[in-house]
């Protein structure tokens, strides 16, 4: 038997609909929005893994099925691959919010599988998989312990939406997911065109009182058919063991968290744990786990401290200090543009790539095919922090950040009618200790000014975190790893000088309120200002020419039905344009021509063979051309290809001409002057006028 529950959210109907399908899942809910439905499972295993997980084994997959859009996936095998960029960061965006929500003690594993079975191609699913989880969730025997829910908004004409369509979108200055419970905020991911700062809060307000209306729905759903929670054992530590440790270890782990350097921190950290499991092995057999288990929370507890009562943090700064900043631009001889961004020790090298069209990137949605002119990728590779791992594709960590980054810098990027090149940028992060995605954004603006793209404005980003005790807090300004580890919220906010553009928030299970949230809005901001000052002394303006090895695009508009002029017959033309002069040439339906070289001169040539095969001839211009043809009453004269016009025997010369094979033979080149055109088209030239012209000491 089925149960349902709706909600009217935004005009639109909410349906939560269980019991029906997939009943051999903890939990299975099916959302519906419009046409656009989702069916989202949740099913944990029945024994928990092995205690030493230091994490919530916890896996989300989130999938767009084709026929949820009425197509057919392409390629040569006709069904479904890997991921898509678009379901990597819905995946993500699910485990966000729900990941916290669990106790630490919770070892089974859990996997939530959200698959879009309907799309209406105007409500986007990612939101709906969210709600479907938390009440896959709540309904299950899974330790879940209320319900999360998430809401878009958007802004046009300066009035917020509530879950905004595709369409409105496009005509949105914001777009903003926020999730939730009913007392707090626990995760934003969102963009926007530099929005003021309070505006975003007032758009996060609004999310807030939709989200408890979608929680309220999940909890009726959950009292009508939802399962009794498993029992999951809490794990104390012993007393006597943590009692003995904080005597003989506290003093050390306080020096180590004073050591500002991440590497020499994370050492000493590590020989306390193996001095500790040691010396105390014998008075407590068996509990070598629990020994570096309480290094841990001794650490987290000493950090917390420290930072509340001695405004202090790791590496000796207040809590709104900012790591010494420097940028270099230039770094690599023979990239179109390249930025060095260092603060404290996080670095990222940014690389700037110009390309023509044929290298915008195809991408297939539910929502139809879509080309793309600018991209952002992300690479962390393990030496940045000091590791050893295998080295693969990218991950859904590169994803994420390189897709907030990416969607930073989007609103700073040109109309490709100004400046009609693709751009890829790419970032390759050679040390971290936090902030890296914040890094990235900084570099990503200044490699491109270098690179000589027209971007509107220079883009920073500041990572801001929170530690909170009750009702003491304390805001951090540009975290770094530890305390986005053992902190509450992890804030990035990204920006010009005007507004924001990008920001993404996470936050642990705890409350923080909307004035907390403003507080930091504001530092960042102030933050935000701080880092663009150092970047500007480094570079505060586009560079005013390309590099020489970019490729020069011209850009030329011509009459649609000339296209088949330019392309000529089998493609013969064009390719004779390509051959004999290196250039790519791309061709519009519009008629919009691109001609990319990389050499200038190369490039000229192209544009003029091109112009010689579309212009119109031009009365009273002068044309060097080719004696195509004689009669006995003139010269037919090719002046433009494919284009000749009748050079009348009376305008041969200045004086009376008997035989027009006395001044011109077939295949001679002459001067002849345009001097009329008919309303069929037919050309009137003159030698006689041409010599004449050409006699004048202005000619």
């Amino acid at each position: 038997m089925s149960n349902t529950v709706e909600l009217e959210l935004a005009g639109r109907k909410l349906v939560l609909e269980t019991g029906k399908v997939a009943k051999q899942a903890s939990g299975a809910v099916t959302v519906r929005y419009g046409d656009t439905v989702v069916l989202v499972t949740a099913v944990a295993s029945e024994e928990p893994l092995e205690a030493s997980l230091d994490f919530v084994p916890l896996l989300v997959d989130y999938r767009e099925k084709s026929y949820a859009a009425g197509r057919i996936p392409g390629g040569f095998f006709k069904r479904e691959g890997r991921p898509t960029e678009k379901e990597i960061m819905s995946s993500r965006q699910i485990d966000r919010p729900i990941r916290p929500m669990f106790s630490k003690d919770f070892k089974n594993e859990l996997q939530i599988v959200a698959t879009v079975l309907s799309s209406d191609q105007e409500n986007d699913s990612d939101v709906l998989a969210m709600v479907g989880a938390s009440a896959a969730l709540c309904l299950s025997d899974i330790p879940f312990p209320e319900p999360v829910s998430a809401v878009r908004i958007g802004r046009i004409d300066g009035k917020f939406v509530v879950n905004p369509t595709f369409s409105e979108l496009d005509r949105s200055d914001m777009d903003v997911v926020v999730a939730g419970t009913d007392r707090s905020v626990l995760m934003v991911e969102g963009g926007s065109k530099e929005v003021h700062e309070k505006d975003l809060i007032a758009a996060l307000a609004l999310a807030h009182e939709h989200i408890g209306q979608v929680n309220g729905i999940q909890t009726r759903l959950r009292e009508m058919c939802g399962k009794t929670k498993m029992v999951v054992p809490v794990r104390e530590m012993d007393p006597g063991l943590l009692q003995e440790m904080r005597a003989n270890y506290l003093e050390v782990i306080r020096e180590a968290n004073r050591v500002s350097d991440k590497e020499k921190r994370q050492d000493s950290i590590k020989r306390t744990k193996k001095e500790a499991s040691l010396a105390l092995g014998q008075k407590f057999p068996g509990r070598e786990l629990e020994i570096g288990e309480i290094v841990n929370y001794i650490e987290k507890e000493d950090l917390r401290r420290m930072i509340l009562t001695e405004k202090r943090r790791v590496d000796g700064r207040s809590p709104g200090e900012i790591r010494p900043i420097s940028c270099e631009v230039g770094v690599l001889p023979r990239t179109h543009g390249s930025a060095l961004f260092t603060r404290g020790q996080t670095q990222s090298l940014v690389v700037t790539t110009l390309g023509t069209s044929l290298d915008e990137q195809r991408v297939e949605e539910l929502e139809g095919e879509s080309w793309k002119t600018y991209m952002l990728h992300y690479n962390f590779p393990p030496f940045s922090v000091g590791e050893v791992r295998p080295m693969r594709g990218p991950g859904r960590r590169e994803i994420g950040h390189g897709a907030l980054a990416e969607r930073a810098i989007h609103p700073m990027i040109p109309a490709s009618g100004e400046f009609p090149y693709t751009i890829r940028i790419v970032s390759d992060i050679l040390e971290s200790n936090g902030s890296s995605s914040m890094a990235t954004v900084c570099g990503a603006s200044l490699s491109l000014m270098d690179a000589g793209v027209p971007i509107k404005a220079a883009v920073a980003g500041i990572a801001m975190g929170l530690v909170k005790e009750n009702d003491s807090f304390e805001i951090l300004t540009d975290i770094l790893g530890i305390e986005d580890h053992l902190g509450d919220m992890d804030f990035k906010v990204t920006g010009t000088r005007k507004g924001v553009t990008a920001f993404q928030m996470d936050v642990k299970a705890t409350h923080i309120g909307f004035d907390t949230l403003t507080a930091a809005m504001e530092r960042a901001r102030d933050a935000r200002i701080h880092v663009l000052d150092a970047m500007d002394k480094c570079i505060s303006a586009p560079r005013s020419e390309l590099s020489p090895y970019a490729p020069r695009i011209t850009v030329i508009q011509i009459d649609q039905d000339k296209i088949r002029d330019v392309i000529g017959p089998g493609g013969r033309v064009i390719k004779k344009i390509t051959e004999e002069t290196g250039a790519k040439v791309n061709i519009e339906d519009s008629g919009e021509i691109k001609i990319a070289s990389y050499n200038a001169a190369n490039g000229e040539k192209a544009l003029m063979m091109i112009k010689s095969l579309t212009e119109d001839p031009e009365i009273g211009r002068i044309y060097h051309g080719k004696v195509k043809r004689v009669v006995p009453f003139g010269a037919f004269v090719e002046i433009l290809p494919g284009r000749d016009g009748l050079v009348h025997i009376s305008e041969l010369e200045n004086r009376r001409v008997a035989c027009v094979e006395d001044v011109v033979r077939e295949g001679d080149m002459v001067m002849v002057k345009v001097i009329g055109i008919d309303r069929e088209g037919k050309i009137k030239l003159s030698r006689k006028a041409a010599l004449g012209a050409a006699s004048t000491p202005d000619a």
